[in-house]
């Protein structure tokens, strides 16, 4: 009998490099991930701004003689923008990370300084508040509200963008030029 004729030869590997293949995810599961982001983000912001002294409960206050205290009105853009922005962001880097648009050195750094802004705010939390506790809780809760809301339109915004195709130019007839 023949030794050779019922064994196959392994296949030769590839050194190749081959493109990845794009993947796609359900656009809910980027929303919903961007959304924990830009909320998580938005209350790291509040708590590091508490311990900074800016009081997002100033706007309630009836002790002070300010019109708009300058330190809630700065805490309440703060929360917002940095809600807004991470959301938009991570619904962007989400977005391209699943298609391996993003470097791996890239995603590392991003995941630092994530755990870095949240250890933070970890550590201004245990400290003790210099807010009332009703007042505090209260502060909490719209800055959760706020974030919730605000990282809600920066993903919407992302994927809507990223959603919309390129556009061709339109041409002149050459009776209107």
């Amino acid at each position: 009998m023949d030794q050779g004729k019922g064994l196959r030869a392994a296949p030769a590997l590839s050194y190749k490099p081959t493109m990845a293949e794009t993947t796609y995810f359900p656009r809910r599961l980027i929303l919903g991930g961007a959304m924990i982001s830009g909320v998580l983000l938005a209350l790291a912001v509040h708590m590091l701004g508490v311990g900074l002294g800016l009081d997002l409960g100033g706007l309630w206050r009836s002790d002070t003689s300010d019109f708009v205290p300058t330190g809630a009105a700065m805490a309440w853009w703060l929360i917002a923008s940095v809600g807004f922005s991470g959301g938009y962001f991570t619904a962007t880097l989400m977005d391209s990370a699943v298609s391996g648009q993003i470097p791996e050195r890239m995603r590392y750094f991003l995941i630092a300084v994530g755990v870095l802004v949240l250890a933070g705010a970890g550590q201004a939390a245990s400290a003790p508040s210099p807010l009332p506790t009703i007042s505090g809780v209260l502060a909490g809760l719209a800055a959760l509200c706020l974030g919730a809301v605000v990282a809600f339109c920066g993903a919407h915004f992302a994927l809507r963008k990223g959603d919309e195709a390129p556009r061709a130019p339109r041409r002149q007839s050459a009776a209107a030029g």
